[in-house]
């Protein structure tokens, strides 16, 4: 199982040519602005242009005027990261501050046929059918491939024994799973508590934690809850699905400022908020000299 990478990503913008035809692949909505620049390069330099891609299916751009918009490029995901493959397309979840209901379905479409690589982008693993998820896996143990990154993860009211059972053979990376939301508390504990009596040690149980979407305290402590039950945080600040700028949305009780600050405190490398809780935090302080 050497010799297998996690890649590098895009960043959030695709490009490469085939023959006269030059491609975009556009991932956020703050990047459209740069995408339309370099689709000005390529016309210029006697290309046909096609876009696609998440961003362009919740806001209008003037990309349209140079570029034609739309269709489906098989594995454009491996163009973002060459290491990255897709075996399922949707979710049944539904999640308001999601773009995955509204563009890929509520439903799953299965691509059978995937290439087998180590990071797999799928939406939501665990609410796949199990014979599926095991096809899944069986063609990883087929391809001697390792699983590095599953990287949208499990879903916490799916995410079982036999879910854990079923993808422990490949999973070489962390256990992902979100805690989005307060009502899924109960949920993400009894996950927590099952992946730590299995033996998964901390490192290894990271727990996407979208803050912006409840107010402060709410957020707050869904962060301290996935530290206390042994796992740790990967803070996410809620977006707008047709952002123009790589900004947070600001709503309840919150800040643009402290929206940007706990995100830095819970995912800075090494790790602050081993050392130092939140309101101690000093997000301008240099060095070691972390605390207010």
């Amino acid at each position: 199982m050497s010799g297998y990478s996690l890649g590098e990503w895009s960043g959030g913008l695709a490009e490469w040519t085939d023959g006269d035809t030059a491609y975009l692949s556009v991932a956020f909505t703050w990047m459209l602005d740069e995408a339309w620049s370099r689709a000005c390069w390529y016309r210029a330099a006697g290309y046909k242009v096609r876009a696609g891609g998440p961003a362009l299916f919740k806001r209008g751009h003037r990309l349209s005027d140079v570029a034609e918009i739309g269709g489906d490029i098989p594995d454009a995901v491996a163009r973002h990261n060459p290491m990255a493959t897709t075996a399922s397309r949707g979710c049944p979840v539904g999640c308001w501050f999601c773009i995955v209901p509204s563009m890929e379905g509520r439903e799953f479409t299965y691509l059978p046929d995937f290439p087998v690589r180590p990071v797999l982008t799928d939406n939501n693993l665990s609410a796949l059918p199990a014979d599926y998820q095991q096809y899944i896996v069986d063609r990883y143990l087929a391809a001697g491939v390792p699983l590095l990154d599953a990287n949208s993860g499990f879903e916490p009211k799916t995410f079982d024994e036999e879910v854990f059972e079923r993808w422990q053979p490949i999973n070489r990376g962390v256990w992902r799973f979100a805690f989005d939301e307060s009502k899924e508390r109960d949920d993400v504990f009894r996950v927590m508590q099952m992946l730590r009596q299995r033996g998964v040690g901390s490192r290894k149980i990271q727990v996407y934690v979208l803050i912006g979407n409840e107010p402060f305290e709410a957020c707050m402590g869904r962060i301290r809850d996935v530290i206390e039950w042994g796992g740790e945080p990967y803070v996410q600040p809620v977006m707008k699905l047709n952002a123009p700028t790589k900004e947070p949305w600001v709503r309840y009780d919150w800040t643009a400022r402290q929206l940007k600050q706990v995100q830095r405190w819970a995912n800075a490398q090494p790790k602050i908020w081993k050392r130092i809780p939140f309101a101690k935090y000093d997000a301008n302080a240099k060095g070691r000299s972390l605390a207010a």
